[in-house]
C-alpha cells in the first residue's frame, strides 16, 4: 500500500508539474514521459498515455531530422 501510494505520489508530481511546463519555460518533453513510467508501475492508464507520448517524440524526432536533412540538401 505504501508502495503505490509513493508512485502515485512521485509520478503525479513529475507529470503535474510536466504538464505546468507546457506553457511555462522548462523541460516538460523531460517531466512528462518520467512521471508517466512511474505511474505506469501501478496504473494502466499512466502505460497508455506514455506510449502514446513516446509515439509522439518518436514522430516528432523522425519530423525534425528530415527538416534538417532537407536544410542540409538545399545548402549545397
Amino acid at each position: 500500500m505504501i508502495k503505490k501510494a509513493l508512485i502515485t505520489i512521485i509520478g503525479g508530481l513529475l507529470t503535474l508539474t510536466g504538464a505546468a511546463l507546457i506553457v511555462l519555460p522548462g523541460p516538460a518533453w523531460l517531466l512528462l514521459p518520467i512521471g508517466l513510467a512511474i505511474l505506469s508501475l501501478e496504473y494502466t492508464w499512466a502505460r497508455h498515455w506514455l506510449k502514446k507520448s513516446q509515439a509522439h517524440l518518436s514522430n516528432t524526432a523522425r519530423w525534425l531530422d528530415r527538416q534538417i536533412l532537407l536544410r542540409r540538401l538545399n545548402r549545397k
